[in-house]
C-alpha cells in the first residue's frame, strides 16, 4: 500500500536548497499552489540544520552551492537517520551525461536540468512521492 496516499497533499513536506533565492522562490510558489508544504534552505549548512526540526517527504537539491556541493548534501542526508530512503531530485544548471550519472550515484530519484518546465517538475515530484 502507498504510504503517500493517506497523506494530502498539504501534509507531504518538501525540503528546497538552492543558492539562487528567486529560483528557490519560484519553486516554493509552483509546490505552494499545489498544496505542499515547503521550506528553504539556501545551502546545504542551513539544510542540515532545517532537518534537525523539518522532515521532509522529498528533498530537491541544487548541485552548485557554497560549501558543499548537493552531491555531498545528498551522500549525507542518506547517512542520516530517519532520511536514508527520503527521495531527493536534483534540480540544476548542470547537465552533462556525467552530472546525472553523478547525481544518481548520490542517490537521486530523478534530476531536472535548470530552465525547468513547471510541469515537468510537478510530475517528477509526483513521481518521487509515489514511491514511499
Amino acid at each position: 500500500m502507498n504510504l503517500m496516499s493517506n497523506i494530502n497533499a498539504h501534509e507531504r513536506k518538501i525540503m528546497i536548497v538552492d543558492d539562487e533565492p528567486n529560483i528557490a522562490l519560484a519553486i516554493q510558489v509552483i509546490l505552494s499552489g499545489q498544496g505542499y508544504n515547503t521550506a528553504t534552505a539556501s545551502n546545504a549548512q542551513e539544510c542540515l540544520e532545517a532537518l534537525q526540526s523539518f522532515r521532509p517527504h522529498l528533498l530537491l537539491l541544487d548541485v552548485m552551492m557554497p560549501g558543499m556541493d548537493g552531491f555531498s548534501l545528498a551522500k549525507s542526508i542518506r547517512g542520516t537517520t530517519g532520511l536514508q530512503d527520503c527521495p531527493i531530485i536534483f534540480i540544476t544548471a548542470k547537465g552533462t551525461s556525467s552530472d546525472k550519472m553523478e547525481g544518481y550515484d548520490a542517490g537521486a530519484e530523478a534530476y531536472i536540468v535548470k530552465p525547468f518546465d513547471n510541469d515537468v517538475l510537478l510530475q517528477k515530484v509526483e513521481d518521487a512521492l509515489a514511491i514511499i
